[in-house]
């Protein structure tokens, strides 16, 4: 007992880690089956055929490419305003400034299929079609909160006396901000960027309502499993799960390094 209770939080730890890791083994798992009928739900044998095709199927790339692209999009305009914002409401004092502080942050507690329904309603009042430039702004409406969360924090934390001292050193204002203000900014735009890309890529319910004629990747899968589930959607999740990864990991190296290389 004296040793469960002195290793408790790493035991709830580590079954934490395997309780959200678990459903992604299960995916790389079966997406090596080589299922008999529709359904990819029961073990067969073990086949590379799908990793070999991964675009086997109908329109399953061709939903893929589109979820990048509008992640990627998204991302770009949800980073650049949403740090805008960011900036605007630590660094400047306006009326209403706390409204929008507030305002700013209710995409993230309003309930997704309210904030669906909604934007239907706006876009088919104003005569716009479904398709590609809705979903675009839908998710450039609801990432746009979370990087604002994310670079506010790391703005709050920045010390004002390094830009003061790049100001002393004759540094313009763009000049300071560049050099100075933008790198030490940087982790949290790259944690909200990386937040709307993940976001966006997996928005379902919002999408749904928005979308028209024009299918994504969780939409197509979402149909897929109506009439069966494909080897190779198992595929592309387990290829999207490893990046994802390697991607966490490049980071933690670099940040490591860069705190090696500083002087002591």
């Amino acid at each position: 007992m004296r040793w469960l209770r002195r290793n408790l939080v790493v035991i709830a730890g580590l079954g934490t880690l395997a309780y959200l890791i678990l459903p992604n083994v299960v995916v790389t798992v079966f997406s090596f089956n080589n299922p008999t009928g529709r359904f990819n739900y029961a073990w067969q044998e073990f086949s590379l055929d799908a990793w070999k095709d991964p675009c086997g199927v109908a329109d399953l790339c061709g939903s893929l490419a589109l979820s990048l692209q509008i992640a990627l999009w998204a991302t770009i305009g949800a980073t650049v305003l949403g740090t805008a914002i960011a900036f605007a409401l630590v660094r400047y004092r306006f009326r209403a400034r706390g409204a929008v502080n507030s305002l700013i942050f209710l995409p993230m507690a309003m309930p997704e299929i309210v904030m669906a329904a909604s934007l239907l309603a706006l876009f088919l009042n104003m005569g716009i079609q479904l398709g590609f430039w809705t979903i675009l702004i839908a998710h450039v409406m609801f990432c746009l909160s979370f990087v604002v969360a994310a670079v506010k924090a790391r703005v709050l934390s920045m010390d004002p006396r390094l830009e003061e001292a790049a100001r002393d050193l004759y540094a313009g204002p763009v000049q300071t901000f560049l050099r100075v203000t933008l790198p030490i900014a940087a982790p949290g735009i790259a944690a909200g960027a990386l937040l709307s890309f993940a976001l966006s890529f997996d928005d379902f319910i919002i999408t749904n309502f928005n979308s028209g004629n024009t299918v994504t990747f969780p939409m197509f899968v979402w149909g897929s499993a109506q009439r069966g589930t494909p080897v190779q959607i198992n595929v592309i999740g387990t290829a999207m799960f490893v990046i994802a990864v390697l991607v966490v990991l490049a980071g933690q190296w670099a940040g490591n390094r860069r705190k090696k290389a500083q002087p002591k």
